[in-house]
């Protein structure tokens, strides 16, 4: 709420607000998607807008502030930049230097390995499989709690959803939040019981601050000394701890203040000009166009995923092989970079080698192999990038967007819901669900695993396929069936990917609407806040290694939000969080352009 009722000028003389927002205004959701580059005070259109057109910066931040920071401040990111905030106020605190004895220099260097998108990305990889994964977690889900009104009416259906997931995971007997907090606010089993509004939000946010504690005061310093540890052997930080080094030795050294510093002025990269009228669907598809024909002129590869048993009590069960193709869009996560953490949780469902197939199963099969992507190389030289020649259809790219909806504050949704459009807003909410469920339910090394995916599994049998329910639903009577029959035992089912491919059939015009509508909305802020019209510029055609490097940059960013949304699984530690800490420069682009130079090994 504080940061919705900031002044975006304001918010962006913040570099660790614009590195999430950057990583945000990327997701392929939307149809404008420009990115902020501090140290210069330089926006980046895309796509451009006509070369006549000559828009002021406050045009462009009332648009911002207007029609895309409501979206961010309900994103699972914003969450994230908050928790980032607040750790980074902890450690430039006096009370952290006289607690954990830090100096100057150390408060600096864990500065620079937990600002942004990748420094939380990075520190919640390395809590992977502790308890400060669960408190972390817990301080997640009950910041967005807190900040819902359950007597709105359009907010108790999210609101009893948080709820429920809180109590099935951690306000069970046994889990690390309770062991924290039960000495310090009494017996919380008798919280569940409690009817007053004030009362339980009272318990909460104090179950919330001491987790916060126990993530500063233990899991920081933790997290510091494996940063340094892993700094030392990497190459590529050897400038950063040479730096570190040099400011351990000057012990009167101070950081200047924040706002020391001249602001660059603000302005806006001049178009080049483009060719044809401004249009975000068809840049889109122009863009998507690049990234299939790469994908599909791959030798397709496969990837062994171990089929894991549920983390339950009882003695391992045995593991089987499946071959899956690799991806590189969507939630499920790239088997190249995340080695054996992905896995199915039983074989429901699941085509293996050797079996005779029916012509039902055999569909499912390709969809699925549909839904798992192989990636488009990124060392692919200029030369080798396909020629975009096929024209793509809308529905080629909608599961890309939906993807990153989810991450970005659902705002086709909104756009749905203005329009009055219920039924499509019920199937949105049924794909997003179902999208939810699958991470869950195909990784159960995760915490909690096992109950969230009955709990998920249940949620969307009463939501969507209960008999009341079932006949409304515009699709295919068997895929429900098939729903109903694996989710209400929480198991994972290939009908998942049928259910949504019919679902984005249905939503693919509306999706464009939704286009249609942002374009014609940024059109009229940037042509009423148009300076003098500036004359006209030859047109000229995106060439393909632009699009090449949008698609990248968009795919960054999706890849990125979907890890801290918990859509995506995290990458373990490796010598990339290293690599990626080095190139890091939140005044140069932040975590997308780190990735960018990583990836292009260029800036």
């Amino acid at each position: 709420a504080s940061i919705a009722s900031m002044d975006m000028g304001l918010l962006l003389r913040d570099d660790v607000f614009v590195d999430f927002f950057n990583t945000f205004l990327n997701l392929p959701v939307f149809g404008q998607t420009p990115i902020y580059i501090s140290g210069m005070g330089r926006w980046y259109l895309w796509p451009e807008l006509p070369s006549h057109l000559n828009p002021s910066p406050a045009a462009l931040l009332a648009w911002l502030e207007k029609h895309r920071l409501p979206h961010f401040c309900k994103s699972n990111l914003c969450l994230h930049l908050v928790l980032c905030q607040k750790l980074l106020g902890f450690i430039r605190s006096r009370e952290a230097a006289e607690l954990l004895n830090w100096q100057s220099a150390d408060q600096w260097l864990l500065e620079r390995c937990i600002s942004g998108s990748h420094g939380m990305r990075h520190f919640q990889a390395f809590l992977q499989g502790t308890a400060g994964e669960e408190l972390i977690d817990f301080w997640l889900i009950t910041e967005r709690l807190l900040g819902l009104d359950e007597s709105d009416g359009s907010q108790r259906d999210l609101f009893l959803s948080l709820v429920h997931r809180l109590r099935a995971t951690h306000l069970r007997e046994g889990s690390s939040v309770i062991t924290l907090c039960t000495t310090i606010i009494g017996s919380l089993p008798k919280a569940k019981h409690i009817q007053s509004i004030s009362t339980r939000r009272e318990i909460l946010s104090k179950m919330q601050e001491q987790a916060l504690f126990m993530i500063q005061s233990y899991w920081l310093p933790k997290f510091f000394m494996h940063c340094k540890m892993g700094m030392e052997e990497d190459e590529s930080c050897q400038p950063l701890l040479q730096e570190y080094q040099e400011r351990l030795s000057q012990a009167s050294w101070q950081e200047p203040p924040g706002f020391s510093e001249p602001f660059p002025t603000m302005h806006i990269k001049r178009s080049q000009g483009v060719s044809g009228p401004y249009c975000s669907l068809k840049a889109k598809a122009e863009i998507w166009a690049l990234v299939k024909e790469g994908r599909d002129t791959q030798e397709l590869k496969m990837a062994t995923f171990q089929v894991k048993p549920e983390r339950q009590p009882g003695p391992a069960g045995s593991t089987e092989k499946l071959c899956l193709d690799k991806d590189a869009l969507g939630s499920i996560p790239q088997q190249s970079e995340h080695p054996a953490n992905t896995a199915f949780g039983g074989n429901r469902g699941v085509t293996f080698p050797g079996r005779p197939q029916s012509s039902a199963e055999q569909d499912l099969e390709n969809l699925f192999k549909e839904k798992i992507f192989s990636d488009l190389l990124p060392s692919a030289s200029l030369a080798q990038l396909p020629s975009l020649k096929k024209p793509v259809k809308t529905l080629d790219f909608l599961p890309w967007a939906l993807c990153a909806e989810a991450c970005a504050g659902r705002p086709f949704r909104d756009f749905l819901q203005c329009q009055n459009w219920s039924m499509e807003t019920h199937l949105l909410d049924l794909w997003h669900d179902l999208e939810e469920f699958l991470p869950v339910v195909l990784d159960s090394s995760r915490e909690n695993s096992f109950f969230l995916r009955h709990l998920i599994g249940e949620k969307i049998c009463k939501t969507y396929l209960e008999e009341d329910s079932i006949e409304k639903l515009p699709l295919e009577t068997r895929t429900l069936v098939s729903l109903w029959n694996h989710l209400i035992c929480g198991e994972f089912s290939p009908w998942i990917f049928r259910a949504q491919k019919e679902i984005c059939k249905l939503l693919c015009c509306l999706y464009k609407e939704f286009l249609a509508d942002d374009d014609r909305t940024f059109l009229q802020f940037m042509a009423l806040g148009s300076d003098v019209p500036m004359p006209k510029v030859p047109g000229h055609a995106t060439g393909r290694w632009e699009h090449f490097h949008l698609s990248q940059r968009m795919n960054q960013s999706l890849k990125l939000s979907q890890a801290l949304h918990g859509t995506r699984s995290l990458e373990g530690i490796s010598s990339k969080h290293w690599q990626l800490l080095a190139a890091r420069d939140l005044q140069k682009g932040g975590s997308i352009q780190a990735e960018m130079k990583l990836l292009l090994g260029s800036t």
